[in-house]
């Protein structure tokens, strides 16, 4: 490869950074299926071939129950395999991705958000927060979650996301929207990296089934323990490794809150609606910054609450009904007011807004 194409700048769409993210990271492999906002990521992938350049296998599956199962055998072997879809398409990955916690296998789901619920809406939401960071499958378990709010983060987390879900050995998901995903923006793709061979898989991931060898017992991955004591052990040890996340990998990113009254939470494609309601605000004597939560799980609830110290309120906006705003409220356990400002059915809310929910704070 020579040294000119290591670093490309180009516009494209958020969904084609994914893909082409992906490919320049060494995956080995995706498996998904076409579902509107996010189709452009498998259509990307599958006019780029990659299959004739590094290897990566591209499969278009017979449903998003099927791709996500997919990924499951493909993280079992060590392999950086991930799917995409959008919210209905990721409703239905749910039991997989349970599945994938509990047998602790790595792996990385796109869901380029739309409105809901049922078949709802084309256009763009954030209304998926709850079913990706309180766990939309059964039982006691987290998926690490990423929410890009640039096409140039769509490109960064792909790397980001297969290193803390192979850290971990746990699902890890990019939580974007159809803003994200739609919008065309100037992006540096990260320089090419090899696959990884078997022997580095069988180096970095002792516990991958990629054949047994004579100085160990069989690798076997499953979720499912029939004896309760066994269950309990393996869930208590999934806890302690969550607590870990929740210690060590909280990202977020502040603007103009040293000196604000006010301070407006959001994260995606919010947040940069946000930081346009901002400067409209100060232009009009409101002292108001901004608070985005890089991942929404682990979610940085110290550091708001430290944050909203000595303010007189927190506007939460998103697109939903109100789902952040819930964890907001906790890590603040009312000593800050804490409104919530949103727009339901796809409609992506206005800066001005924003601004006059501020205003009505006061």
């Amino acid at each position: 490869m020579k040294m000119a194409e290591q670093q490309e700048v180009t516009l494209m769409k958020g969904n084609e950074a994914i893909a082409r993210a992906a490919i320049r990271c060494g995956v080995d492999g995706f498996f998904g299926y076409p579902i509107t906002p996010q189709s452009e990521i498998i259509e990307t992938l599958a006019l780029d071939k990659p299959w004739e350049t590094t290897g990566m296998v591209v499969l278009q599956a017979e449903s998003e129950v099927a791709a996500i199962n997919m990924v499951y055998g493909a993280a079992g072997a060590g392999k950086k395999a991930f799917t995409s879809s959008s919210s209905p398409g990721v409703a239905l990955m749910q039991e997989g991705i349970s599945y994938m916690a509990g047998a602790e296998l790595p792996g990385v789901v796109v869901n380029v958000q739309r409105g809901g619920p049922g078949l709802g809406t084309i256009q763009p939401s954030q209304s998926d927060y709850f079913q990706a960071t309180k766990g939309g499958g059964n039982g006691d378990y987290h998926v690490i979650v990423l929410a890009p709010n640039s096409v140039q983060e769509m490109a960064d987390f792909v790397d980001l996301a297969f290193e803390l879900a192979f850290k971990y050995r746990n699902p890890a998901m990019i939580l974007s929207d159809g803003v994200i995903g739609q919008m065309m923006e100037r992006v540096v793709l990260p320089p090419y990296k090899p696959r990884r061979t078997e022997e580095e898989i069988r180096q970095q991931c002792p516990w991958a089934t990629i054949g047994r060898t004579k100085d160990r017992q069989p690798n076997i991955h499953t979720s499912l323990e029939l004896k309760p004591e066994v269950m309990e052990k393996r869930n208590l040890h999934l806890q302690e490794k969550y607590r870990t996340i929740q210690e060590t990998e909280v990202r977020y990113e502040t603007l103009l809150c040293d000196d604000a009254d006010y301070v407006i939470v959001a994260f995606g494609s919010a947040a940069r609606i946000a930081e346009k309601a901002i400067s409209i605000a100060r232009q009009q004597g409101i002292k108001v910054g901004l608070f985005r939560p890089i991942t929404l799980w682990p979610f940085p609830e110290k550091e708001i609450a430290a944050l909203a110290q000595g303010k007189k309120g927190v506007l939460v906006a998103e697109i939903n009904a109100g789902q952040m705003v819930n964890d907001v409220k906790l890590a603040l356990n009312g000593c800050v007011p804490v409104e919530h400002f949103g727009r339901l059915g796809g409609i992506v809310p206005e800066p001005n807004e924003i601004v006059e929910a501020l205003k009505r704070m006061q």
